[in-house]
């Protein structure tokens, strides 16, 4: 993604502005920056030269020819943005700038990624379906289709050597459990192996995947040991989202690529005595954003699913967070909604997944009813760090409409 900075040192005409802009074909942030915070009416008012006072007014007339840059770019459909202030000692400024050189930045790693999409949706949850063209046109990007079958087809060519390996990262970057057998243990890491292999051979930067199981023993050993594999993926700044959630994953990949994490989420539950939203999802986790040290869980029934598996258990840290989720909306568009809370410490449920629990300045009653009446699918993506101002810079960039609940 490109974009240009117009930074206007003084009166200039538009008809000197337009042509530039209009050949490069990009947004425009027009930088409104004065040289100080005021003029020196004293010194000015007593230069006695009609010239030079004419030249020192001048270098402070950054903010005249603003409305006319505008309306002409208005009137030629050319997107713009502006920042208003000093070019020295402004902190508002330059946190600006940054964000809207990082709003860029991840606008152009959504523009090179590869999303890969392996299994199939979940008959029962008809929000999660996406309109694969309208994610491409609307975020760039290729979207790799993968059959299950590769994955398990993979997991044979992993070697003992290679199990061993990825074991001790398993052990350096998870809490595994006294009741976690062995043997759960390296199969998961076997399968980790291969999905690092899957994601080379494809470039994948991101992954969204569900397998319900159909009695294919192969398929379902591998798709019931992938958790561990694919919550180091997302550590990795390659997230993935379970139930073939390509929204969703677009969604982390935007609050990874903004340096916030971004962990698979949706609610579980509200607790009205202490005003907080009971929010995580079974498979994959963040790791780089957990509270603590995640715990690797045995399951005896897989989430519900065909066979059974080890899963990951950890909270968000405590601190601010942003809640963001990619809408497809009823007239075909990519609308972001954005809502920004705080991971607070608490009880939560013990089951072997992600649990976090949030707190709003509008309170649980409010936000849950603002952010259900934009019509989002039940899954979120959540990142440390309140980044509303970046991610709304980043839809402006693309052209897409924000909404920010709080």
């Amino acid at each position: 993604m490109e974009l240009i900075f117009l930074y206007i040192t003084t009166y200039a005409l538009s008809s000197t502005v337009l042509p530039v802009v209009k050949k490069a074909k990009v947004p425009v942030v027009i930088l409104n920056l004065a040289p100080e915070a005021s003029i020196d009416y004293n010194t000015f008012n007593n230069l006695n030269n009609r010239t030079q006072m004419t030249g020192e007014w001048l270098a402070y007339c950054s903010a005249c020819p603003v409305p006319e840059i505008a309306n002409v770019f208005k009137r030629s459909g050319i997107p713009f943005y502006q920042v208003t202030g000093m070019l020295n000692n402004d902190q508002h400024v330059w946190q600006e700038v940054e964000e809207w050189i990082a709003a860029a930045r991840v606008a152009n790693a959504m523009y090179h990624n590869t999303m890969g999409i392996m299994g199939s949706y979940y008959g029962g949850m008809l929000d999660i379906y996406s309109n694969l063209t309208l994610q491409c046109a609307t975020f760039g990007g290729h979207i790799e289709v993968i059959e299950v079958d590769e994955l398990s087809g993979l997991r044979d060519s992993i070697s003992e050597a290679e199990i061993d390996q990825k074991t001790e990262i398993i052990n350096n970057w998870f809490n595994i459990q006294p009741d976690c057998p062995a043997d759960e243990v390296r199969r998961a890491a076997r399968t980790a192996v291969a999905l690092d292999k899957l994601v080379d051979k494809y470039n994948l930067g991101s992954l969204a995947y569900y397998h319900k199981g159909s009695g294919n023993w192969v398929n379902e050993d591998t798709m019931s040991s992938v958790i561990l594999g694919t919550s180091l993926l997302t550590g990795n700044h390659i997230p993935v989202a379970g139930e073939y959630e390509i929204k969703n994953v677009q969604a982390m990949k935007i609050m990874d690529s903004f340096g916030a994490g971004g962990s698979f989420t949706e609610y579980y539950a509200m607790d009205f005595n202490d005003d907080v939203v009971l929010m995580g999802h079974d498979g994959p986790c963040h790791p780089a954003i957990a509270e603590g040290k995640i715990k690797v869980k045995p399951l005896q029934v897989y989430h519900g699913k065909v066979g059974k598996g080890l899963s990951v258990e950890m909270s968000v840290k405590h601190g601010p967070v942003t809640l963001l989720s990619v809408v497809e909306t009823p007239d075909g568009k990519i609308m972001l909604l954005i809502a920004e809370g705080e991971s607070v410490p608490g009880p939560i449920l013990e089951i072997g997944n992600t649990n976090s629990r949030y707190k709003f300045l509008i309170g649980a009653r409010k936000f849950v009813e603002s952010w259900n009446s934009h019509g989002p699918a039940h899954h979120c993506a959540i990142g440390r760090g309140h980044i509303a101002s970046k991610i709304i810079k980043f839809g402006n960039l693309l052209g897409l409409e924000s909404v920010q609940v709080c």
